[in-house]
């Protein structure tokens, strides 16, 4: 598409961006990557062998096609998020990071304290910081102001699969920020939860267990490329304004007698 997302003064061709976790080998996930069209491949700094003593994702994924970053899943506190992130910076990966910092295990619903102590601490290190949140204004606004380079609502829990829960919220969101990017981040099912989140406005949608726990994944992985170029068109091209009844696709003048 011809318009790019920007974050940080850097340039994606691609607002898809996809994780590389759940899947059934390194090659399918490879192969996957490739039919997604993404170009923002999101690893686990605390799940890869970053000393390459063994076989590891990063094997599959090309550094000069990718862009990798690095987030801190798992991690439980902002300490805990802060290290992660260090460490990804030290090993090469990068100094960006999506940044999370769990609350609870069962939900995985973000510690939002802990999520804005980390990014202030991150950000006065050079990070650029891009946080998983919940779909709170309050929060997003805070996280901003910590120096948050996007903010990344979820549209529902986890690899919940239940597509976008709360439109409202993420509707507020969009008509209120608009001073950073906002990427839709967990819950995605299916292309339609894609194409939902894009025709909302947002800037982007990331999304793993979507295409790694399909049926065939190389399929719904080509399919998620196509549902956020189609949302996005959507949301440019303007909806029409929908009415109670119906209304007449001809005109009623210049009818043939």
């Amino acid at each position: 598409m011809s318009d790019s997302l920007i974050i940080a003064n850097r340039e994606f061709r691609s607002r898809l961006l996809i994780g590389t976790g759940k899947y059934r080998s390194f090659p399918e996930m490879q192969q996957c990557h490739t039919a997604s069209g993404a170009e923002v491949v999101t690893v686990a700094v605390r799940r890869v062998e970053l000393d390459r003593s063994q076989e590891s994702l990063l094997n599959y994924i090309d550094p000069q096609h990718y862009f990798l970053l690095p987030n801190t899943a798992a991690c439980y506190t902002a300490e805990e998020a802060i290290r992660t992130a260090r460490l990804g910076r030290e090993v090469g990966l990068s100094d960006w990071v999506k940044l999370e910092v769990i609350g609870d295990q069962k939900t995985l619903y973000p510690d939002v304290i802990g999520l804005i102590e980390a990014t202030k601490v991150l950000v006065k290190e050079g990070f650029t910081v891009l946080p998983y949140t919940n779909d709170d204004l309050i929060v997003a606004r805070k996280l901003i102001d910590a120096g948050a380079a996007a903010v990344m609502p979820m549209g529902a829990p986890i690899g919940s699969g239940l597509g976008i829960q709360n439109i409202a919220n993420l509707r507020i969101l969009r008509e209120m920020i608009t001073e950073v990017p906002l990427i839709v981040d967990a819950g995605v099912g299916t292309a339609s939860d894609a194409a939902i989140a894009m025709e909302l406005g947002y800037d982007g949608v990331l999304l793993n267990t979507a295409v790694a726990e399909a049926a065939d994944s190389i399929k719904m992985a080509e399919a998620m490329k196509h549902a956020v170029m189609a949302g996005r068109l959507a949301f440019l091209g303007g909806r029409m304004p929908r009415r109670l009844y119906a209304s007449a696709s001809s005109p009623l003048t210049g009818l043939v007698r």
